[in-house]
C-alpha cells in the first residue's frame, strides 16, 4: 500500500432511508435510518449521508428527517447525496437548510445535483414543468440558493410590508454562518466537476460516472479530481473538498456472501458493458475486510480525495446494512489510513 493511501482523510456512508412500515404515527424505515446514524457515530464515521428520492418509497424530505437524527447524535456531520435542485424552490431550500444547519449546531453539509432529465414527463406532473433547458434551470437555481445562503438580498420591501421600511433589502431568514462552505455538487463529467469548482462549491462523486470517456473510471474520476481542485483555488478563499463513493460486499463466510450475491451479479454485468448503459460504473470491492481495503488501496481517486464514502445497498435488512456499515469502519478504512472520529491517536 503506498503512503498516498494512508493519508487521513474523512470517512463517510450513504443510506437509502425507506418509508417503510408506516402504522400508529411511526415508520420503521425511518426508525432504522436514524438507529444508523447512531451506529455509525458510535463507529466513529465522521458522516453520513442520506439519497434524496421522489415518488418512490426512499426518503423524499431529508432536511426534517437529518433535523431528527441530530438530536439523537452528538458529533457526526450530517448530509445529502444528493438533492435534486430541479424539484426545489431555491430560497425556500436555503431556509430549511439554515434553520436545520442552526438545529444541527453546525453539522449539515448539502449535496445538490440535476435531477432526473430522462423522466421530466412524468416527474413535471407532480412537480411543474420548468421552462428552457434543465442545464440552464439548474445552474440558476444553484446560484440563487449559494446567494441566499450566503445572506444576499432575496427581495425589497415595498410599503405594503409591516416589517421594514420601503427600500430594505431582505435576506432569508435565518443565514447560519459557515453553510455556505459546506454546500456540495454531484458531479458525473469534467465539465460537471470544472463548473462545481468554480462555483466553489465541494465535489461529490458517486459509484457511477455519467461520461463515458477513453478512461477508467477511477482515472475518469482523478481526473475530474484534478480539475476541479484547479478551478476552485481559481475561484473560492477556502480548501477545496473532494468525495468519492464506493460500494462494498464483505463477506466472511458463504451466507454473508449469499445476503449480497445479487451486488455481485450486478456488478459483473455493468463490468461487462452495455451499449443501452452510457454510463461508466465503478467495480465492486468484495470478500474479507483485508481484501477490500487492499482493492480500494489502488484506487487513484481515492488517493486523491479527501473523503470515502461507503455506498450502502437498498432494501437490504437492516442487520445486513449495518454489518457492512461495521465492516467498513473496523476492518477496511483503517487499513486505508483512517482514524475514528474521536481517536485522541488522531
Amino acid at each position: 500500500m503506498t503512503d498516498t493511501a494512508r493519508r487521513p482523510f474523512r470517512l463517510g456512508f450513504l443510506a437509502f432511508v425507506e418509508h417503510s412500515g408506516i402504522g400508529q404515527g411511526r415508520s420503521r424505515g425511518l426508525d432504522e435510518g436514524l438507529g444508523l446514524f447512531e451506529l455509525a457515530e458510535d463507529l466513529g464515521y465522521d458522516i453520513g449521508y442520506v439519497r434524496h428520492r421522489h415518488l418512490e418509497h426512499y426518503l423524499s424530505a431529508p432536511l426534517p428527517f437529518l433535523a431528527a437524527a441530530s438530536q439523537r447524535t452528538r458529533t457526526i456531520r450530517l448530509g445529502t447525496s444528493v438533492t435534486p435542485i430541479r424539484f426545489e424552490d431555491p430560497v425556500r431550500l436555503a431556509e430549511e437548510a439554515g434553520t436545520v444547519d442552526l438545529l444541527t449546531g453546525g453539522r449539515l453539509e448539502l449535496g445538490l445535483s440535476s435531477g432526473y432529465s430522462n423522466n421530466e414527463g412524468t416527474f413535471s406532473q407532480a412537480y411543474g414543468p420548468i421552462d428552457g433547458s434543465l442545464r440552464a434551470v439548474v445552474d440558476e437555481r444553484v446560484q440563487r440558493f449559494i446567494a441566499a445562503v450566503e445572506g444576499r438580498a432575496v427581495a425589497v420591501a415595498d410599503e405594503q410590508v409591516p416589517f421594514a421600511e420601503a427600500g430594505t433589502e431582505l435576506p432569508v431568514q435565518p443565514v447560519s454562518p459557515g453553510l455556505r462552505r459546506r454546500i456540495a455538487y454531484g458531479a458525473g463529467s469534467l465539465a460537471s466537476a470544472e463548473r462545481t469548482g468554480r462555483q466553489g462549491l465541494g465535489l461529490q462523486l458517486s459509484t457511477l460516472n455519467t461520461e463515458v470517456t477513453g478512461l477508467g473510471f477511477e482515472e475518469a474520476q482523478l481526473a475530474c479530481i484534478e480539475a476541479y481542485r484547479t478551478e476552485h483555488a481559481r475561484s473560492a478563499g477556502w480548501p477545496s473538498h473532494a468525495s468519492v463513493s464506493r460500494q462494498i460486499v464483505p463477506y466472511s463466510n458463504a451466507q454473508e456472501q449469499a445476503e449480497l450475491q445479487w451486488l455481485l451479479d450486478r456488478d459483473a454485468k455493468r463490468q461487462g458493458g452495455s451499449p443501452d448503459l452510457p454510463f461508466q460504473f465503478g467495480k465492486v470491492a468484495s470478500g474479507t475486510g483485508d481484501r477490500i481495503a487492499e482493492a480500494l488501496a489502488g484506487d487513484v481517486a481515492i488517493q486523491a480525495a479527501d473523503e470515502l464514502v461507503i455506498a450502502l445497498p437498498f432494501d437490504h435488512p437492516a442487520s445486513v446494512v449495518r454489518r457492512i456499515l461495521t465492516v467498513a469502519a473496523r476492518e477496511v478504512a483503517p487499513a486505508l489510513g483512517w482514524k475514528p472520529a474521536g481517536d485522541e491517536a488522531a
